[in-house]
């Protein structure tokens, strides 16, 4: 294996969020996918040195524009490359994996927030590297995303360090996002959130009917990561809705609606659709809170496919098939997202319940570095969304409810910072035993 991480950076100065956002540009979006588009194939086992054509010339394209991106700030993103040799049924031979990767790094180097998206593309025969693949939605749309980010966020100082990924291999079994994921497992940093952005960029389902009202979030309700004593907690606390990762889903959902003209965002309660996977999943495997973002309505006649058109179909996942003002509208949430959780302080590590037998509850959290206050949440057992807050001071680890039944609520807490940006919620269980 080999790993370039850049190291160390001189701490940033965190500053408020601009403003006026900047949104999303959709001729730049598009631009983005065009290019990615004209280099032929972008799978795996396509050319790695072509200088045109292949996945080595994409991912190289890539790596400049990041680099580009550096230089306009200032040098505010580091540019680097993780690689390793991945060998399966559909890479037989062996694959060198490339992720390319920006670092915009914040005042807590190692805390990270990361929006990722995979550049490999592919057609019918996953083991077609020579065909033309274009994978404009599939995954074009994703990667178009993750540099409009890095554009728009690369102005702004965070306390989180920013990762832009773009992964290699996805469609020869996730090898990328599993490279990045172990990396930052290697590397113990904490990952407040991990984005995958796949198929992004379509408004057009399978029946013809346009859907571009909404974007889907995936996300794992009980964790892939515990063991069985683990899934017995959660049953026992009722908390199979408030895993991490489900409640970054939520905390994506409630940030889209202050976004004007945005998209709502559908929290599907599974980890992926159903039978099929993505970059977030490695992710999950290590126990790191990670979401999927998918189009509202899919059309399998543009994944996947060989460029042909049959029976008046027309197959293939191709540019004039994408609706670039929605993926802009999915961009400016991923934006939002990653804006808010980057500025917070990170979620407190655990948070506990007490108070059977009585009609008050206590709850009590791990303080949290860098918070000026904590947000206490809670709803009755049969509602899915917070309904009460309370902010309590930075000195407080611990509160009493009066007149709150612990048997009868669910309860969660937040760290907020000076800027209020808030962190997701942890949810609150009984104290282990």
């Amino acid at each position: 294996m080999r790993i370039l991480l850049p190291p160390v950076l001189s701490a940033a100065i965190l500053s408020a969020s601009p403003a006026v956002a900047e949104a999303p540009d959709p001729a730049r979006l598009k631009a983005t996918v065009e290019k990615l588009v004209s280099f032929g194939t972008r799978h795996t086992l396509s050319s790695p040195d072509d200088p045109v054509r292949g996945i080595g010339a994409a991912r190289r394209w890539a790596g400049a524009e990041l680099t580009h991106l550096a230089d306009a700030c200032g040098g505010c993103i580091t540019v680097a490359n993780i690689a390793r040799t991945f060998t399966g049924p559909r890479a037989p031979q062996g694959a060198e994996i490339v992720d390319v990767l920006g670092f915009q790094q914040g005042t807590e180097p190692k805390r990270v927030v990361i929006v990722g998206a995979h550049i490999d593309s592919r057609v019918t025969d996953v083991m077609n590297a020579t065909a033309d693949a274009p994978g404009a939605n599939d995954d074009g749309s994703g990667v178009a995303l993750v540099l409009e980010a890095a554009r728009i966020l690369s102005k702004e100082k965070f306390r989180a360090t920013i990762v832009y990924a773009i992964f290699s291999g996805e469609e020869q079994g996730l090898w990328g996002s599993q490279l990045l994921a172990e990396t930052a497992k290697a590397k113990n940093w904490t990952v407040t959130a991990m984005l995958n952005n796949d198929i992004v960029g379509n408004t057009i389902g399978q029946n013809g009917a346009r859907v571009a009202d909404r974007v889907r979030v995936f996300s794992e309700g009980l964790r892939a990561a515990d063991d069985l004593p683990a899934y017995l907690a959660a049953r026992g606390n009722g908390g199979e809705d408030d895993s991490p990762s489900r409640s970054l889903a939520k905390a994506v959902r409630d940030i889209a609606t202050s976004l004007p003209g945005g998209l709502d965002v559908f929290v599907d309660r599974r980890p992926d659709r159903l039978g099929r996977g993505g970059d977030h999943e490695p992710f999950l495997k290590l126990g790191y809170p990670a979401i999927r973002f998918t189009v509202g309505a899919e059309n399998w006649d543009q994944q996947h496919q060989d460029i042909r058109t049959e029976n008046g179909v027309s197959y293939g996942d191709t540019v004039d098939k994408m609706d670039f003002d929605y993926l802009a509208k999915v961009a400016a949430i991923n934006v939002a997202t990653i804006r808010r959780l980057a500025a917070a302080p990170p979620a407190p590590n655990s948070a506990t319940i007490t108070g059977g037998g009585t009609d008050d509850t206590t709850v009590a959290w791990q303080a949290v570095p860098g918070a000026t206050r904590y947000r206490i949440h809670w709803r009755r057992t049969d509602a899915q969304d917070w309904q009460r807050a309370l902010d309590v001071p930075a000195a407080e680890t611990t509160h009493l409810l009066k007149n709150v039944v612990v048997d009868d609520c669910f309860f969660g807490v937040s760290a907020v910072g000076t800027d209020g940006a808030e962190s997701v919620v942890t949810f609150a269980g009984q104290p282990a035993r």
